[in-house]
């Protein structure tokens, strides 16, 4: 072998080397991340779902798992212990724990409902029309359910200065508002309406009192993370765009949501689920300041009202500063945030 050769095996023995001990590797670390839903599969959740199946995740080099949840308190509670990084819950729950948890706080790093989806629901016949007419009544509801937690401020807004609370479980909740044991029920918009509809009653014969509609500017479901995660800007950033493809594929293509949600749990309704996401990207999250502004952001001002009103419904001492709730330093530029529907 003359030297002109021998110099050019070298360097092409070294790099032989290198792509034999690299090819021995994986291709890159996926970084473990556990997430936690509020609620069991459904169609209003099935973003993440889709992101997840189409390896949105998986392109950002997070390894992720997807678990139900049991309500947005427990999934706050999930997300602060660390038994779960990254989470899905009430914007309003993690208000409540970050003002009794200072220098532990769970934040939130995308703003899924502009409007939430919190409300009250009569029956046309009851001749309940207004709030004003709620005055009295008995309220049937979970003691944990949102809607019901931030009644008093609904009340407070709208003149209602008593009423009786009959605790219910979610199951009996709907079907006692027909059989007429409570005159008033509290819930999502989403799941109340169509879950009266499933027991008979016509959606025009429903008096639905959305709060957004009267007065409240509360915002609702986000994703959060645990002070550790909000170290890695990394991960949540890969985390947060990742999901964002996911619900522009799911608005784009409803069905394609209900078909991940159908997979994870079989036993779903197809087409109750399809309704009630359509619902929900209807009221929930398509708002005007969407529109204009993209998903995952919230207006500073109209959010620092709702920290003090949510705070002031749940008797809290303190309001948490808005900053230690909600950052969008996470999200990506608005052009990629932006929607066309």
């Amino acid at each position: 072998m003359n030297k002109i050769a021998k110099l050019l095996a070298k360097p092409l023995a070294a790099a032989t080397a290198v792509a034999l001990a690299l090819g021995s590797l994986p291709a890159y670390a996926q970084t473990p991340i556990k997430f936690t839903l509020d609620w069991v599969f459904q169609g209003p959740t099935s973003p993440f779902l889709v992101a997840l199946e189409k390896g949105y995740y998986k392109a950002e080099g997070l390894d992720v798992t997807m678990d139900p949840g049991q309500g947005s308190a427990g999934a706050v509670q999930r997300v602060a212990t660390g038994a779960y990084q990254i989470g899905f819950a009430d914007v309003n729950a993690t208000i409540e724990y970050n003002a009794k948890n200072p220098g532990k706080e769970v934040l939130c790093v995308f703003m899924a409902y502009d409007f939430a989806p919190f409300g009250v629901y009569a029956l046309k016949k009851s001749g309940i029309k207004t709030p004003k007419d709620l005055e009295g009544k008995k309220l049937g509801a979970p003691v944990f359910d949102a809607s019901f937690r931030l009644f008093p401020a609904f009340a407070k807004k709208n003149g209602i200065s008593k009423w009786e609370h009959v605790n219910l479980t979610p199951q009996l909740r709907e079907q006692s508002l027909v059989q007429g044991s409570v005159d008033f029920v509290s819930g999502h918009y989403f799941s109340s309406m169509l879950d009266l509809r499933a027991r008979g009653v016509a959606f025009e014969d429903i008096v639905a009192m959305r709060y957004v509609d009267f007065g409240m500017d509360v915002y609702g479901n986000g994703i959060v993370i645990s002070p550790d995660m909000a170290k890695n800007e990394k991960a949540v950033k890969g985390f947060v765009a990742a999901t964002i493809k996911g619900w522009k594929d799911v608005i784009a293509n409803p069905q394609l949501g209900v078909a991940a949600a159908k997979k994870r749990d079989p036993l779903i309704d197809e087409k109750l689920e399809l309704e009630r996401l359509k619902i929900s990207l209807e009221t929930n999250i398509l708002t005007p300041y969407v529109k204009a502004n993209g998903l995952g952001d919230v207006d500073p001002a109209r959010f620092a009202r709702a920290v003090k009103e949510v705070s002031e419904a749940y008797g809290l001492p303190n309001a948490p500063a808005p900053d230690k709730v909600f950052s969008n330093q996470y999200l990506p530029p608005k052009a990629d945030r932006m929607v066309s529907n």
